[in-house]
Order: structure tokens, then C-alpha cells, then sequence
């Protein structure tokens, strides 16, 4: 049987204030990301793994409390359309409230402004553990760009291009072919021979289920935490960055980031205070502090977009 591409039309509803250009411009990190692209009619473009054939997703927002779904798949993934919509309102984080957040903001004298000026963000999440160990890893102790230059190399190699009218999206490669390739190979992609073999450890314990997305979401921060540093090259900053932008937690922070001291000193100017005082005053809701950090230093190169729709 070939195969027939249809394209379907889905809507998710949103938990204002929502805005789906700051989310995504949060989740990708930077521009050149062909993992997750923002078109120049402010779409949202990604891809999604299905059975037959990746499945290209693009998201609009269409109202302050709405984001239109267009899914171009495979007709034999008809029963996975629910579940790509699932993934997709996770992965942005549309039902997420923030009212704690904004509360805890108003104390915080240089980020209270930054906070109403990032109104409707939300924070995103990768689609599954696998990339988040990835982009965790690989950001280890190196630039923001020395880093995404890596992990786009290895898109570019492994993953699946799909096209979208005049854009252009790529599936991020599953660990299955990833780890699949020799180790010169992936060494030739500028991870280093300590970073390749955490990725091996992580990916052999996903694969084994030692490490199970669906029973980590249910664990509380403190123990899924546990469980991370207790593999080989795991330590509390990548496990933070895991816990953060892998699973949602708002609990946690990753301490000891030179580019989080560049984009503090940044978006609070000469009187930055310490990152501890900051995260104390927000309490649980520390993680928001990342992606506003994020978004300043997006924002001051005019790379955070803008919206579609007036956000409430």
C-alpha cells in the first residue's frame, strides 16, 4: 500500500495570557534551531515521529486563548492525530498556570518589567526525554553556539527534513539511530568522548526502561533528580536543565551557568544581584526565571518574534 498524505485541521485551548512566539522562541534557544521553526508568518513548524511516515505539524495562534493545528501525516497515522495534538499543547505548555509566578515577580525589582513585557509565555518542554538528555549534554560547559552548532550537526545527519511550502522543518533523530552510528562518526559532530558516552549511558537506560518518561512524571523533583545524577556524567546542572526543559519542572534551576550570569548582569543592568537571592524570592516557580533570562537576551537582538494576536 503507498502511502497518502493527508492534511488535517485541529485546535487547542489555551490558558491565557499565551503567546506562542515567546513559548517557542524559549524552547529553540536560538534561530538557526531546525528542530523547532518559527515561519515568517509566525507559525510554529516541527515534526513529529509516527509509524509510517513523519508528521509535519504547524501551529498558529489564532486568538489569545487558541492555537490552530495543521497536521499533514500519513492516512495510516490517522490514529495517532490525538496524540500528536497532546504532544504538541505539552511541549508548549498551554494549560500551565503562572499567576504564582507573576506574584512572586512583582518583589523583584528588574524583573517584575521583564516579566509583563514576556506576558504569555509559558514554559516549553522537548517532546521526549531522549532530546532533552541531548540538549542537556552537549551544553555542558561550552558556548550557546559552540553547543547548537553540535546538536544541529547531528539533526542534520540523522534526523528527517520535511517540507512546508517554502519552509522547512527536521525531525530530531530518535536515540535508536543516533547511538546507532560508530563513535568516530558522532566524535566527527564535535561531542567529545566524555559527552558521547553519557549520551550512550542515557540512552541505554531509556531504552531499558530504567529510566521511564510516564513513571517520571509522576515522581516528585527530589527523586526524579536522584535518578538522574546516578547516571555517569549526569551531574546537578544537567539534571536541572533535564527536570526544567525535559519535564516541566519549575522547582529547579541550573546554578552555576555562565551564560545565566551574562543574561542576569543583562536584563537587571550594573546592580545585578546574586542568582540565589532571585531564585529564593521566586521560590517554586525558580525555572520561570530561566526563560525570561532567556528571552532578555533574545529579546535585546530582536529574536523573540512577535505576536499574531493581542495576548490578554
Amino acid at each position: 500500500m503507498s502511502s497518502q498524505l493527508v492534511r488535517t485541521e485541529h485546535v487547542i485551548e489555551v490558558l491565557p495570557p499565551f503567546r506562542l512566539d515567546l513559548t517557542v522562541s524559549a524552547l529553540r534557544r536560538l534561530p538557526s534551531n531546525q528542530v523547532d521553526v518559527i515561519t515568517g508568518d509566525g507559525s510554529y513548524l516541527h515534526a513529529v515521529a509516527a509509524p509510517h511516515t513523519p508528521a509535519l505539524v504547524r501551529v498558529r495562534q489564532t486568538a489569545p486563548e487558541r492555537l490552530s493545528l495543521s497536521i499533514h501525516a500519513d492516512a495510516r497515522d490517522s490514529g495517532r492525530l490525538d496524540a500528536i495534538v497532546a504532544s504538541t499543547a505539552r511541549s508548549l505548555g498551554v494549560r500551565r498556570e503562572l499567576d504564582r509566578f507573576y506574584r512572586a515577580s512583582t518583589s523583584v525589582v528588574w524583573l517584575a518589567p521583564l516579566a509583563a513585557r514576556m506576558r504569555g509565555l509559558k514554559p516549553p518542554r522537548y517532546r521526549n526525554l531522549w532530546e532533552a538528555f541531548v540538549n542537556a549534554v552537549v551544553y555542558q560547559q561550552v558556548s550557546l553556539h559552540a553547543a547548537s552548532a553540535v546538536v544541529q550537526r547531528m539533526v542534520a545527519m540523522f534526523g528527517t527534513r520535511l517540507l512546508d511550502g517554502d519552509s522547512a522543518v527536521t525531525l530530531f533523530p530518535d536515540a535508536s539511530i543516533v547511538l546507532a552510528a560508530s563513535d568516530d562518526t558522532l566524535r566527527g559532530l564535535g561531542l567529545s568522548a566524555r559527552k558521547l558516552a553519557t549520551l550512550r549511558r542515557a540512552g541505554d537506560a531509556i531504552d531499558s526502561g530504567a529510566l521511564d518518561e510516564a513513571e517520571l512524571e509522576s515522581l516528585p523533583t527530589a527523586e526524579i533528580a536522584s535518578r538522574l545524577v546516578s547516571i555517569k556524567g549526569i551531574g546537578p546542572w544537567t539534571s536541572a536543565v533535564i527536570l526544567l526543559r525535559g519535564l516541566g519542572r519549575l522547582d529547579v534551576f541550573p546554578m552555576n551557568d555562565s551564560g545565566v550570569a551574562r543574561n542576569l548582569a543583562l536584563a537587571a543592568g550594573e546592580a545585578a544581584p546574586r542568582v540565589e537571592d532571585v531564585t529564593s524570592a521566586l521560590g517554586d516557580q525558580r525555572g520561570m526565571l530561566y526563560y525570561h533570562l532567556l528571552l532578555a537576551r533574545l529579546e535585546a537582538k530582536g529574536e523573540t518574534g512577535s505576536p499574531t494576536v493581542r495576548p490578554d
